[in-house]
Order: structure tokens, then C-alpha cells, then sequence
């Protein structure tokens, strides 16, 4: 038998350290928004935060639905909800992670 030693190559992750715990996604197209909202949520992950808050207004409730579906799919993602009075309402929606 022949032990292969892997080469281990550096890694570098850059994490943003100001990292906003808000998404404001009025007036964004869904193309545009799609890339956006994940970029976000990564970055909430990496930078260990806890609960986010994603405006996506009332509109016609395009974006709302797409930032739900996201959050459906992501295993990240303990629970969501309406902003409660004061949050947004449902013109906002905010996230726990586990």
C-alpha cells in the first residue's frame, strides 16, 4: 500500500466583517435581486449572524415569493416570518438561522 500525501493548498476566504443584518430589495428586478439574495445570505452565514431582516415591500409579491423559495431550499435556514408591527410587516421578511 502507498500512502499518497495529498498537497494541501491554502484556502482563502474572504469574509466580509461589516456584514448588514438587512436586505432592502425594493425597486430590484427578480433576475437581479436572485444573485443579490444569495450573496447576502452567504455572507450572513459566514459572518455568524444569527436572525436577518429581507425587505422585498408588497408590490406584486414577485419577490417576496422568490426570497421564500430561497429560504425553503437553504439548510441554513431554522425559520422565517412577517415582520411583526414596526419590522415591515409582511412587506419584510426575517430569518433565524440554526
Amino acid at each position: 500500500k502507498q500512502n499518497k500525501q495529498m498537497k494541501q493548498e491554502p484556502i482563502n476566504i474572504s469574509v466580509k466583517k461589516n456584514v448588514s443584518s438587512k436586505l432592502d430589495l425594493r425597486g430590484y428586478r427578480y433576475e437581479e435581486a436572485s444573485d443579490v439574495i444569495d450573496k447576502f445570505i452567504d455572507d450572513a452565514i459566514y459572518a455568524n449572524i444569527k436572525s436577518i431582516t429581507i425587505i422585498h415591500g408588497f408590490g406584486t409579491g414577485t419577490i417576496r415569493k422568490l426570497v421564500h423559495s430561497k429560504l425553503d431550499k437553504n439548510k441554513y435556514v431554522d425559520e422565517y416570518h412577517y415582520g411583526g408591527q414596526g419590522e415591515g410587516g409582511q412587506g419584510a421578511t426575517i430569518v433565524n438561522f440554526k
